[in-house]
């Protein structure tokens, strides 16, 4: 669990954070990050291939500006799934160069 207490800027609602938080989850950090609105505890995200899991019911507002959002992980999962998509990537890339150097080569 990672328990996130920061100062922002301005003030906002525990709404805007959560709606910002779960359009991440939804657009570009899909798979990575997730949002749950569910009450569940730490063993319901075993096996969770996603790097963290904001846990919307948990998020705080103190102050206006002093923010506390709570996430949810399985270490072990998400880092090895992390790490297959490092893999990838690397390869991708290697076989991009490969073909960008026979291009070149011709």
């Amino acid at each position: 669990m990672t328990d996130l207490v920061c100062e922002v800027s301005r003030n906002v609602t525990v709404e805007e954070v959560n709606k910002v938080l779960k359009k991440a989850a939804e657009g570009e950090m899909k798979g990575i990050l997730g949002y749950s609105e569910e009450p569940l505890v730490s063993i319901d995200y075993r096996g969770d291939e996603r790097s963290s899991i904001i846990d919307a019911l948990s998020t705080m507002v103190m102050d206006g500006n002093m923010i506390k959002v709570v996430s949810w992980y399985d270490n072990e999962w998400g880092y090895a799934c992390r790490v297959v998509d490092l893999a990838s990537y690397i390869a991708s890339e290697m076989k991009m160069s490969q073909k960008y150097n026979e291009q070149i080569a011709i």
